[in-house]
């Protein structure tokens, strides 16, 4: 039995501080070693917060900054880590989520695909262009950011091309928490996979965040879910079960893309 140990970062974000979110980080990592955490998911922008107009001044090369302190956290407490970061590429800065391995390496970086106008990213950010597929010592996985929720061809494709499992940085804010809770569970559902979703609570300047980081199984059931309050919520995946339920329900060998096109 392949078994993913989780645990879900749900962190209250102090806009615009890094070192104050970088101790909580150390904290949360070092909870995360005493629980035999595998794989610890940190919210989306968690060193930050959404002070985008700062975004150029916040943003760090891969390597440097916040992902430098996810690396140092991940060497230190021997576990792997994804989070959300600002950071600075070629053409802007990007919402960009990595993975870090627990030797501190980077395995794989994803940028933010689709911009939420509604919280301004399009007018500071630029968005990713690929979704990679990665090859974890637990399987294949993919990562997504919040917002990327709302577009199942990404799930879909990720999918198609293997992955069980999809971890998603958020802040997802009330009043949407209903979207939140049903959309995580149909993503799991649809694609016969696992949903790791970790999302912030707490307030800045214009939003409530609503929290309810979840992990959802293959067959849509809820392994975990947390409150509206900051903490480490810890869940096992049996990775095993993505197969055994992809093998009963053949959705994905069902599809029909020769009529509806290669995302549906």
């Amino acid at each position: 039995m392949a078994v993913l140990t989780v645990g879900l970062a749900q962190m209250d974000i102090v806009l615009g501080e890094p070192e104050q979110n970088t101790m909580a980080l150390q904290a949360l990592a070092a909870d995360a070693r005493g629980q035999q955490v595998d794989l610890l998911v940190l919210p989306e922008l968690w060193s930050t917060g959404y002070m985008l107009e700062r975004a150029d001044s916040l943003a760090c090369e891969l390597g440097g900054g916040a992902s430098a302190a996810m690396a140092e956290a991940a060497r230190t407490y021997g576990l792997a880590i994804v989070g959300s970061v600002l950071a600075r590429q070629a053409r802007g800065v990007a919402n960009t989520a990595v993975f870090y391995e627990p030797d501190g390496s980077l395995r794989c970086s994803y940028s933010k695909l689709h911009l939420f106008g509604l919280m301004q990213e399009d007018q500071f950010l630029v968005p990713g262009d690929a979704a990679p597929v990665l090859d974890t010592r637990w399987g294949k996985a993919g990562l997504a950011i919040c917002y990327d929720l709302r577009f199942p061809e990404l799930f879909r494709s990720y999918a198609v091309r293997g992955a069980g499992l999809v971890v998603m940085p958020s802040e997802w804010p009330y009043p949407r928490l209903g979207h939140w809770r049903t959309l995580v569970q149909a993503r799991a559902i649809e694609n016969q996979c696992f949903m790791v979703a970790c999302n912030r609570v707490g307030h800045d300047r214009a939003s409530h965040f609503c929290g309810h980081s979840m992990v959802v199984d293959p067959w849509g059931e809820v392994l975990v879910e947390a409150g509206d309050e900051p903490g480490l919520f810890v869940a096992q995946l049996d990775l095993d079960v993505v197969a055994a339920v992809r093998s009963r329900m053949s959705v994905l060998s069902d599809r029909r893309p020769d009529v509806y096109g290669a995302g549906g």
